[in-house]
């Protein structure tokens, strides 16, 4: 994972909708596919050159043309050029730092997800996925070529077991939220089973290393977040926006996408108050660690108290002093120190402090 912030100092100056691709270049090369549908059938093919994908431009089917790597920004000025898009439009499509949000440009709408990856060594792996909507075309950018979650939309193209081919281009962009709304759900039951691991952890054995994973935990939620609570704001936009790209039967589509994130944001605001309250957990289970520890060590200085007493009187070896010449006075002392040692010990016992 690419920690170094991106350089947006190098569009300063530049007048608005200047094509600068900002961000991690993930990728050497940039694979066009082109999924093309209707109720008939589907077409499917990887693109050599984005000419070629110009021909579906006046389809009367759905076509969906999904874009793998942003950084040649002479290609999306020249797909932007053939479809009409709006310079600012691309201009956000090249920055890959931005906040999921959704556009109405009349003709089209724009739409801006982040898409999550679960890497055990790197945490959570972000990526930037846009999609541009038109009455019967969708367009998606990604920024790597390694995959996505989009699969299963594409599966059920192929299958035709619900549906997707006989719906609209607006029906095709519900799908694609959808599957990276849903895709939120498999890193949150991890995330959950960490937390809990992590809480057991602080709670059976704390140890300096506890901090570490307290602080990843924090690190990992702080990502959720920053992906997730816009998107309940961008669906909510989506939904009651009155464009006709959006058709009435789709909304109530998206009125459940809607419902998913108010549940997804829920379940992250609950982890993030379980993280905050695991610093507590530590903090508490090593004072308590400590306070057994002083425990034991003030019991067993309490029982040595009267017997210190006892060796350092007879230990003073005067003359007169008539316990001298007994001839069981040592074993007589070490009884009566026995028996003391053995009567608190049992009284901290009834008292419950051992």
């Amino acid at each position: 994972m690419n920690k170094q912030t991106p350089k947006r100092s190098r569009k300063s100056g530049l007048p608005p909708g200047s094509l600068v691709h900002i961000g991690e270049k993930k990728s050497d090369t940039i694979r066009i596919t082109v999924l093309d549908y209707d109720e008939q059938g589907f077409r499917e093919k990887e693109l050599a050159t984005l000419d070629e994908c110009f021909l579906f431009k006046k389809s009367p089917s759905v076509t969906w043309i999904n874009i793998d790597g942003l950084h040649d920004t002479g290609l999306i000025t020249k797909l932007g050029e053939c479809y009409g898009f709006h310079p600012l439009m691309l201009e956000d499509i090249a920055n890959t730092q931005q906040r999921p949000k959704m556009d109405d440009y009349t003709d089209y709408l724009y739409v801006v997800l982040r898409m999550l990856y679960l890497n055990k060594e790197a945490g959570i792996m972000t990526e930037q996925v846009s999609l541009v909507a038109g009455s019967n075309f969708v367009i998606s950018f990604q920024e790597a070529l390694e995959g996505d979650v989009f699969n299963p939309v594409r599966e059920s193209i192929r299958t035709d077991k619900n549906r997707v081919r006989r719906m609209g281009a607006d029906y095709l962009l519900y799908l694609l939220i959808d599957a990276v709304v849903d895709s939120y759900f498999a890193i949150l039951e991890t995330m959950g089973e960490e937390i809990e691991s992590t809480e057991d952890m602080l709670i059976l054995n704390p140890e300096a290393q506890s901090l570490q994973a307290i602080h990843t935990l924090k690190r990992k939620l702080i990502v959720l977040r920053k992906a997730i609570w816009p998107l309940r704001e961008l669906i909510n936009k989506l939904e009651r926006n009155e464009s006709s790209l959006v058709q009435d039967h789709t909304r109530l589509y998206l009125r459940d996408v809607y419902d998913h994130t108010i549940q997804i944001i829920d379940t992250v605001e609950t982890y993030r108050d379980m993280a905050s309250g695991m610093i507590d957990i530590y903090l508490s289970s090593v004072s308590n660690r400590m306070n057994a520890v002083m425990k034991v060590l003030t019991v067993i200085a309490t029982i040595f108290m009267p017997l210190t007493f006892l060796a350092g009187v007879y230990g003073m070896n005067f003359k007169y002093m008539p316990e001298l010449q007994w001839p069981w006075a040592y074993p007589a002392l070490w009884g009566i120190m026995i028996g003391i040692s053995l009567l608190m010990l049992y009284f901290f016992y009834r008292k419950k402090w051992l």
